[in-house]
This record gives structure tokens, C-alpha cells and sequence, in this order.
């Protein structure tokens, strides 16, 4: 029931329980924070702890669960945001394309041409089928709802504070590693299903296990192989950030991606991809 709602509707528009966690995080933050590993472990304790404590009281009636996991869930959000840049690049709209981008990939929109917008599109269609679908249902298949909660508090920390600038590099460490550990099996799955859905297995998986272990996320990079491969694309490479830019490991042997791909984005959510792979290609 949850999956079908977010399908549905997508996202909760307002009072949205990721934000409400994201506030409490930020506020907790300016409390704790410290140049050090130890400040940034007793900051994700405290907001992961109580999150699941407080889901555990909460699931004790299914429309109480069926809630909890819709809210861990971000599917349709995802391809809302994909297709809206897709459409603009489609368009040769690039302004409005990388106006739209904030809401789908992290790094700086102003460096990027259509290719490049295509490319960071479809990397982060890849890591977030795994962090926003495959992933919470993993754990609620693992721990319940409240495991599905506890899991998208660790993903969204360590998009607060999981990253490699002079802030958080320590404060954001156990965020990080806890993301890591946590995320390890949808990742893993979202890879299998990546092959099994586009109708090119073997290319997806080799492309996963050759070239994902390179990559500096020990998930990211395996989804985003996996996605390559079974798109016949040439990801990674030169990735320009807020905090500088990174040389990414190539992932899949095919070509970079090109405007003309716009289409990859329909890969998340129709599995349409073998009806399709004469467009993208």
C-alpha cells in the first residue's frame, strides 16, 4: 500500500516527515557540532535512535505503517524531477534545465552542457532508485516500518553532513559510514534488478563488478556501473562539485551520454528500457 501510494502521489506536499527530520537534524547540529569524529557519531545516535524508537510506538496499526513506509519512499518525486530536466534539455531549454537540477543531482548546474546534464541525470536516477526505492523496502522487509524510518534518517544525514568539505569531514564521518553499511544491500539489489530489467544482464553486471569497486561510494558507483552497462552508456569521469572537482572512475564501455538520451530517464519507473534501447542508443 505504500509503494502504490507513492506511485500515486508521490511525495507527502506538505508537513513532510523528511524535512520535519531534516530541521531537528540542522537545529541539533548547531548544538553539537564539533570538529570531531566522536561529535558527529553522538549526532547521528541520538536523530537515528530516536527516530526508530519513536517509529516503534507508532507501529502498532497498518495505516500507521502504511504511512511511515510512504514517507521513506521517493519514486515518483524522482522521475517528476528526471522528467522535468529531461524535458527542458529535449527542449533546448538548458537554462530552465539547470534552474531544475538542484532538485535532482548535487553538483554545481552552471558547469554543465546538455550532455553533462544528461549524464548527471542518469547517475542520479541510478543511486537514488536505490536510496529512495529499493533500499527502504529492503529494510522494511529487514526491521518493519520502523526499520524503513531508520534508514532514511541515515540517508538523509549523510546528505547533510556526509561530505568531504572543511565542515564535516569529521563531524560527518559516522553519518557516512552509517549510510554506507546501510545502504550496502539495496544497492546490491538494485543492481541485480538493473540487468534483469533492462534486458541486458550480463553487460549491467559486468559493467557492476568491473568498474563499481572503483568508484569512491562503495554503492553509488556499483548502481551506477549496473546503469551503464545495461544502458549501453559510458558514465562517470569529470564531476564538478560546490566544494571542487572530482575525477571520477568511467563506468561501462559505451559512449558518454548525449543529449539524445533524455529518454534513459524512463528506465526507473517503466522498465521500458529493451523497448527502448533504439532510442537511447
Amino acid at each position: 500500500m505504500a509503494a502504490a501510494a507513492d506511485r500515486i502521489f508521490g511525495d507527502p506536499q506538505r508537513l513532510h516527515p523528511v524535512a520535519g527530520f531534516g530541521r531537528v537534524a540542522a537545529a541539533l547540529e548547531r548544538v553539537l557540532w564539533r570538529d570531531s569524529r566522536a561529535a558527529g557519531a553522538v549526532h547521528a545516535a541520538w536523530l537515528v535512535g530516536g527516530v526508530y524508537g519513536t517509529a516503534r510506538l507508532a507501529d502498532r496499526h497498518w495505516l500507521a505503517r502504511t504511512a511511515m513506509v510512504w514517507a521513506t519512499l521517493g519514486g515518483r518525486s524522482l522521475e517528476r524531477a528526471a522528467s522535468a530536466v529531461a524535458h527542458a534539455v529535449a527542449d533546448g531549454d538548458l537554462a530552465r534545465a539547470r534552474a531544475l537540477a538542484p532538485a535532482l543531482v548535487g553538483r554545481d548546474p552552471d558547469s554543465l552542457d546538455a550532455d553533462g546534464l544528461v549524464r548527471a541525470a542518469i547517475e542520479s536516477l541510478a543511486e537514488n532508485t536505490s536510496d529512495a526505492v529499493v533500499a527502504p523496502l529492503v529494510w522494511t522487509a529487514i526491521l518493519g516500518a520502523p526499520g524503513a524510518v531508520a534508514y532514511r534518517a541515515v540517508n538523509t544525514l549523510d546528505a547533510m553532513v556526509g561530505r568531504l568539505d572543511t565542515r564535516y569531514a569529521r563531524f560527518g564521518w559516522a553519518s557516512a559510514r552509517a549510510d554506507d553499511i546501510a545502504s550496502w544491500p539495496g544497492a546490491r539489489l538494485t543492481a541485480l534488478l538493473a540487468g534483469l530489467a533492462s534486458g541486458e544482464p550480463r553487460a549491467a553486471w559486468r559493467a557492476a563488478l568491473r568498474d563499481g569497486p572503483h568508484h569512491p561510494s562503495p554503492n553509488a558507483g556499483l548502481v551506477e556501473a549496473a546503469f551503464a552497462g545495461a544502458l549501453g552508456l559510458r558514465l562517470g569521469g569529470r564531476t564538478a562539485y560546490a566544494h571542487g572537482v572530482e575525477d571520477r572512475p568511467v563506468l561501462g564501455d559505451g559512449r558518454p551520454p548525449r543529449r539524445i538520451d533524455w529518454n534513459a530517464e524512463r528506465f526507473l519507473c517503466l522498465g521500458d528500457v529493451a523497448r527502448d534501447r533504439s532510442d537511447i542508443r
